[in-house]
């Protein structure tokens, strides 16, 4: 739990101590900290970088300092030309209380949920991407370089064209990772556990800015964890950690918009503008995503007074020139990946757009099972939908988001797929971010129940006992928010019934990690791509020559070797790739089972070469030293 901790008070103290020096204060400072402190952090890194400075947690801690005293110097010009006029009173005491009890409840529902399906802290995750952002966090942690290009050098060296990935998510990581003193799958996984109550205290801010009732923002908590689609379906499928990261802080969008538009000022742009460039340092998509969200606030703000329209834009026109300015390493790497030469294909459809639909509606994408009281919910949010009030717009954004998906679900047309690349073609990724708007739906049915219901009983009944009822009803028909269900989902990405049945089996873990223990600094070792030794520099810190199992553009010295290592003592070229890497240890895991090949050709046959001594073994793994 150490590593949980830390990882908490990486999350938060950055961003809480530069939203008070800004001028945030309740709700607000307590869910737009994480996403400030993301967007430090991710700044931070790739700039350090830039002019050769080292990201380490004191970099980070120096940056905070820095991004607060600005923040500090920005609200006292914003006070000192026209002080801002206090914030209206919105929920009594005992409104704070209960929606932070609803808050605190619903994100240990999430934690638990999750937790179930890792089965611990430090369960290494199956998945393709999760590799990656392994020897991503190592490797920023090691090394202190926060370059938006340097997590890729793990896999992508030498020759190797250089791959750009936003890397605020691996950034605060790393400092995670060397404050706590934990292993890399911990720190992944301290991240993974405050997912479901981020995004519950993300939208718990949202409804308080639009002027919501608590008895909506303790509902909106408690929805806000229970679809297996929100961000439980991309803990076990990839994970597709910085993406699900960014879906839990995309409301955020609208938070810092709204604040922005209302009181148009320097202390509030430089929240929008931290908002928005936080979203981008964490995944570009997560900043298309974020427009998706909250540009329908707009259509909503302008519909009542099209005379906005002008000034609006005229005011977001600053923020935009600022971003680009700071932002333009991200935004200049995104757009060099988009027309690079690294193949977009995109996933192919799922089924028909009734059937996405359908999808939608019932909560279920690939389960067994609908999440039938969520989708009882959503439907009485659909029928009490003319009292959203300011949130009416949440209507639009679910409607454009899940039409997104029906799409991508059901189409591979180019125009889909242009539109659709910066999330890569991909459902499951449009399915989590339909699944944002769809819970404040279901909240608002919720909230709008009880209000129902305390207009038509009689006066002697308590509103309270109302709210209590609906809430608690809600969590007993779902079976606790449906964790079970929701911490199966999570269980197939990082368990199995026969551990010898995963990807990387607890055999190539303890060899991985004793391949540490032998191999001397600077030197790597030859892999195969596609069994579990992929994660060797995460887990031991020693280099290897495949480092992802993206066989993607690989380095001419990685196609080499894969296709030829074992004629390393006839042919000069593999010796001198050998050279040049530094290779001195192989190591193979689990092999791939008939009629598959075991391993690349270059790794077949190996046992028996008299140019390698076998240094270590167990049933799934084996290590060689390479003698010269």
């Amino acid at each position: 739990m150490l590593s949980v901790c830390v990882a908490i008070a990486v999350i938060a103290v950055p961003g809480l101590l530069t939203g008070l020096a800004v001028g945030l204060r309740g709700w607000a400072l307590a869910g737009l900290a994480p996403l400030l402190s993301y967007a430090i952090g991710g700044l931070t890194g790739p700039w350090t970088a830039a002019i050769g400075w080292s990201f380490t947690p004191l970099t980070y801690a120096v940056s905070t300092v820095v991004f607060a005293a600005i923040a500090y110097g920005v609200r006292k010009l914003t006070v000192r030309r026209r002080p801002p006029e206090p914030e209206p009173g919105l929920w009594d005491r005992r409104g704070h209380f209960a929606v932070g009890a609803c808050l605190l409840f619903g994100a240990a529902v999430g934690f638990y949920a999750t937790l179930r399906g890792l089965g611990h802290i430090g369960a290494l995750p199956q998945g393709f991407d999760a590799v990656y952002h392994g020897n991503a966090v190592r490797y920023i942690a090691d090394t202190g370089d926060g370059g938006l290009f340097g997590t890729g050098s793990v896999n992508w060296y030498g020759d190797a064209l250089p791959v750009f990935y936003p890397n605020a998510y691996h950034l605060l990581a790393a400092v995670t990772y060397r404050l706590s003193g934990a292993s890399i799958p911990a720190t992944l996984d301290a991240n993974t556990l405050l997912l479901p109550g981020l995004l519950a205290l993300s939208l718990v801010t949202l409804v308080r800015e639009f002027r919501g009732r608590a008895v909506l923002a303790g509902a909106v908590a408690l929805t806000a964890v229970a679809p297996v689609m929100g961000v439980y379906e991309s803990m076990d499928r990839g994970p597709l950690l910085p993406f699900a990261l960014g879906v839990t802080l995309t409301p955020l969008a609208a938070v810092a918009l709204r604040r922005y538009l209302d009181r148009v000022a320097p202390d509030t742009g430089f929240v929008l503008l931290l908002a928005a460039v936080g979203l981008l340092c964490i995944h570009s998509s997560t900043l298309f995503g974020g427009i998706l969200f909250a540009g329908p606030m707009l259509v909503q703000r302008w519909l009542t007074s099209w005379r906005r329209i002008g000034r609006d834009l005229l005011a977001l026109l600053p923020i935009a020139v600022v971003a680009l300015l700071v932002a333009w390493l991200q935004l200049f790497g995104a757009l060099g990946l988009a027309t690079g030469d690294v193949p977009y294909y995109g996933w192919p459809s799922e089924w028909r757009a009734s059937a996405a639909l359908g999808a939608l509606l019932s909560f279920q994408h690939f389960e067994a099972h609908p999440q039938v009281w969520l989708s009882v919910a959503l439907f009485l949010g659909i029928v009490f939908f003319a009292r959203a009030g300011a949130l009416r717009w949440i209507g639009l954004t679910a409607a454009v988001t899940g039409l997104a998906y029906m799409a991508v679900a059901s189409s591979n047309a180019p125009l889909v797929m242009a539109l659709s690349r910066p999330w890569w073609d991909d459902p499951y990724r449009f399915f989590s971010m339909a699944a944002i708007p769809l819970c404040v739906l279901a909240a608002h049915g919720l909230a709008s129940t009880q209000e129902w219901l305390r207009d038509h009983l009689p006066p002697r009944v308590p509103a309270v006992a109302v709210a209590v009822v609906v809430l608690l009803g809600f969590v007993v028909l779902s079976n606790g928010l449906y964790f079970r269900s929701n911490g199966d989902r999570v269980y197939t990405g990082y368990q199995a019934a026969d551990p010898e049945k995963l990807h990387v089996t607890p055999g190539e873990e303890a060899a991985m990690v004793e391949l540490g223990k032998l191999a001397a600094p600077g030197e790597w070792a030859m892999n195969d791509r596609f069994d579990g030794t992929a994660w060797t520099y995460a887990l031991a810190g020693v280099r290897t020559v495949a480092a992802h199992y993206d066989q993607t553009l690989p380095p001419s010295d990685a196609r080499l070797l894969a296709e030829r290592f074992k004629d390393y003592e006839t042919d000069p070229a593999v010796r001198a790739a050998v050279r040049r890497l530094n290779v001195r240890w192989v190591i193979l895991g689990t092999p791939l089972p008939p009629p598959a090949e075991p391993y690349q050709p270059g790794l077949v046959g190996l046992a028996g070469k008299p140019f390698l001594k076998e240094a270590w073994r167990n049933a799934d793994a084996v290590i060689y030293r390479l003698v010269p």
